[in-house]
């Protein structure tokens, strides 16, 4: 028999193996697969890169950013949009990101659209999870899951008028029940965005009148939206979800009572996922940051970090995400109650992700790694991603361990232009980042040849 070599091999680093942890090996990737995992030296390779010192990583996936245009946060318009936000994604290690959109028109229509001007762009694979806000949109549910996007949104804080300035009507429980009833029916996921928002509307009121200039900054913001409104309506999607039998991926859990609630949830028999994204780990009411770390649901007091950290260690929270919007920066003058929430991740997804985990608590790659790959993988249906194994994409993030570098605006690739760890002391940097066995990021340098080559990736639930 004919031996044909491989197309590339990642030679003399140490990879993160599903299963093993840290092991020496050498990847072997042929036709944008991972054909073998060798030991040091073993087989031939049309391609050869010594990547000794080094950490081989899977890949990471990104379930929550939005993908947007200018201050326009509902979707991605131009080709640009994809390519400046997976070019901060490769700078951030992620190959593969799952985008929300929203909008109060069908999704059916504009399906090939979205996947046409987001590949155009991208430079890494991608998927779209639909925002549910509408009867129309409930209707069309079956034909979203059946084209590869079995993960739908609702906005349970979007009551009345709530999400006018999204351009979304506002819903109730009754429909949160019959949405749910319709994944489980189609074999769908919810992501619900968990606030009683009726009760923030007292909170804001009567904070408002305490602080009419928002002087207390982001523990102002909490205030109007604390951690029990997140609860609450967490506790009510989960308990929903198990007698309709739907599972639930629990977005941005940002607080030590809201991850409770989910765990009672799932103690009771809910099939609940708990994702938390980097900022509620990194960043609380404390912070200098002030109106530019907005964000809902907010940052929280210094406990929730803690809490959250804590639950990582325990292996309670699933997934990790960064919630990335690309607005530019003049979205947060005018301070804490004139500024929009959100703010960019994706660039420092595992340099923050390893410096603070891995360097500041000292959390092994075990603890770390798969809540960023072979997690979401899983429960997002992406099923030939999230681990580095022989048949799976060869999806890869290389990483040096021991990096010192500071965040600055020169490191900075989406076109936000800004970083909320922008001066902050990095001891993890990407050095090469591999779409499918193409490079993406190499020796730190994007390589603009990998534009259009990430692909819309059709997602079925297990």
């Amino acid at each position: 028999m004919m031996h044909h070599p491989a197309d590339l091999a990642l030679r003399g680093g140490t990879a993160f193996l599903p299963g093993l942890g840290l092991q020496a090996a050498d990847i072997l990737i042929t036709g944008g697969k991972i054909s073998a995992i060798a030991s040091s030296g073993a087989g031939d390779a049309v391609d050869q890169v010594d990547v000794t010192g080094l950490t081989i990583l899977p890949g990471a996936i990104d379930a929550h950013i939005h993908l947007g245009h200018g201050m326009d946060i509902a979707r991605p318009r131009a080709p640009e949009d994809a390519m400046s936000e997976t070019a901060a994604a490769a700078v951030g290690g992620v190959t593969t990101f799952i985008s929300y959109v929203m909008s109060p028109e069908p999704y059916g229509p504009i399906f090939d659209e979205l996947c046409q001007i987001t590949q155009s762009g991208a430079r890494i694979d991608f998927g779209f999870h639909f925002v549910i806000a509408t009867e129309e949109h409930l209707a069309e549910l079956p034909e979203l899951i059946a084209r590869g996007s079995p993960s739908a949104k609702l906005f349970m804080n979007i009551r009345g008028n709530e999400g006018a300035r999204l351009g979304l009507p506002g819903t109730d429980d009754g429909f949160l029940f019959r949405l749910l009833e319709a994944l489980a029916t189609h074999k769908g996921l919810l992501c619900p965005h968990p606030e009683n928002i009726e009760v923030a509307w007292i909170l804001r009121d009567r904070v408002t009148a305490a602080d009419p200039e928002g002087k207390g900054g982001l523990a102002t913001w909490n205030a109007t939206r604390p951690p029990f409104v997140e609860a609450d309506a967490l506790s009510r999607a989960t308990y929903f979800a198990r007698l309709t039998g739907t599972p639930v991926h629990a977005v941005h859990t940002s607080s030590g009572e809201a991850l409770d609630a989910a765990l009672r949830q799932r103690a009771a028999g809910s099939d609940v996922c708990i994702e938390t994204c980097l900022h509620y780990l990194t960043h609380d009411t404390t912070s200098a940051i002030g109106a530019v770390g907005k964000v809902n649901p907010p940052l929280r007091a210094p406990a929730d970090p803690e809490a959250l950290w804590a639950a990582i260690g325990r292996g309670d929270i699933d997934t990790i995400a960064t919630d990335h919007i690309h607005r530019p920066i003049t979205c947060k003058d005018g301070g804490i109650w004139k500024a929009q929430p959100g703010f960019p991740g994706l660039d420092a997804f595992l340099p923050v992700l390893l410096t603070y985990g891995h360097h500041k608590r000292g959390l092994p790659l075990e603890k770390l790694i798969p809540l960023v790959s072979e997690n979401p993988a899983r429960r997002m249906g992406l099923h030939d991603k999230g681990a580095l194994r022989a048949g799976a994409d060869a999806d890869i993030a290389v990483v040096d361990l021991n990096a010192d570098w500071i965040v600055s605006k020169e490191h900075i690739r989406s076109d936000a232009g800004y970083s909320i760890y922008e001066g902050e002391r990095m001891q993890a940097r990407v050095v090469h980042t591999l779409s499918r066995g193409r490079f993406v990021l190499r020796d730190g340098t994007l390589d603009d040849a990998a534009i259009g080559n990430g692909r819309f990736v059709r997602r079925h639930l297990a």
